[in-house]
């Protein structure tokens, strides 16, 4: 029996390396940004999307944004051993090194380049390497470690997965697509700040100046309240552009009623201990907006 279980631990470890680059990805934070691509082009379509179009799209966003996470792993490996939410990472644990992570950010940011612009078209597959470079190149070089707006500046890169999908269907970006990128946009502070409240010691810990750390608790909440506030009046101008109806208008102030019910308590309540339902009810509430927006409601 011993014999068998060390003769069977080598043949397991390809399959652990595999899963370490796949981590390397984060396709959790993915799956998101993949809800918010689908529903943009199912609005541009008015209905259902090309198939093949609609596959290579996925497949080119997650290659995009895995390549921006696995690159961010590279970037950050200093703070991430500093941070006890982020010590078991593939490149700070050394269970990867940082130039493979590295490398394997970049090729796949190229293969998304390549499988975008050959399969899809040009303009979706700059719109991609766009999120790539503000996600590295402005929010994780640049922002992370020197400002408190970090998450207000750099969250532009998780709303661009809206403007993929619709330049893929449609070849051009239109004002709804600029609306569909502004709900993203102005979700990411009250969705990320939530989680800066929870996460506030490791920030600390690490250096890096989250707007809780920087300002403290009380002034974090106000904010997560104000442009929650803010999110909800800006997830209902589809209908006001035409590009959704009085359905999804009632679905997204069924939606936000809640959300901005959450920001309220967490608000006037002491402590952070709404911070978590904020922050859960986010994802909730993103991905649920834009299967209302999918529907054609």
């Amino acid at each position: 029996m011993a014999t068998r279980a060390v003769g069977a631990a080598p043949a397991a470890r390809p399959w652990v390396a595999v899963a370490d680059y796949v981590r390397l990805t984060k396709p959790r934070v993915i799956s998101l940004l993949l809800v918010t691509t689908a529903g943009a082009m199912f609005v541009a379509a008015s209905g259902l999307p090309d198939g093949w179009i609609f596959l290579w799209t996925m497949i080119g966003g997650y290659l995009a944004a895995g390549g921006a996470n696995a690159i961010n792993h590279y970037v950050d490996r200093d703070i991430d051993g500093l941070m006890s939410r982020t010590t078991a990472r593939p490149v700070v644990s050394g269970r990867v090194t940082p130039v493979r992570a590295l490398v394997f950010g970049i090729v796949l940011g190229a293969s998304s380049a390549i499988l975008l612009g050959t399969l899809v078209n040009w303009l979706a597959a700059a719109l991609a390497m766009v999120g790539l470079a503000l996600y590295v190149g402005v929010y994780t070089l640049w922002l992370k470690r020197s400002t408190t707006q970090n998450i207000v500046i750099g969250g532009a890169a998780g709303a661009v997965p809206p403007l993929v999908g619709w330049a893929a269907v449609t070849g051009e970006l239109s004002l709804t697509a600029w609306l569909l990128f502004a709900i993203v946009f102005y979700w990411t502070p009250p969705h990320f700040w939530a989680l800066a409240l929870i996460l506030r010691a490791d920030y600390q810990a690490a250096g890096v100046p989250m707007l809780p750390v920087v300002r403290g608790e009380d002034a974090t909440k106000r904010q997560i309240l104000l442009w929650s506030l803010v999110m909800v009046g800006v997830s209902v101008l589809p209908v006001v552009s035409g590009a959704a109806g009085l359905g999804y208008l009632v679905v997204a102030l069924a939606l936000g009623v809640p959300f901005v019910a959450l920001a309220l308590r967490l608000d006037r309540n002491p402590g952070i201990g709404w911070a978590r339902p904020v922050f859960s009810y986010s994802l909730i509430y993103l991905a649920l907006l834009f299967v209302a927006l999918s529907v054609g409601l």
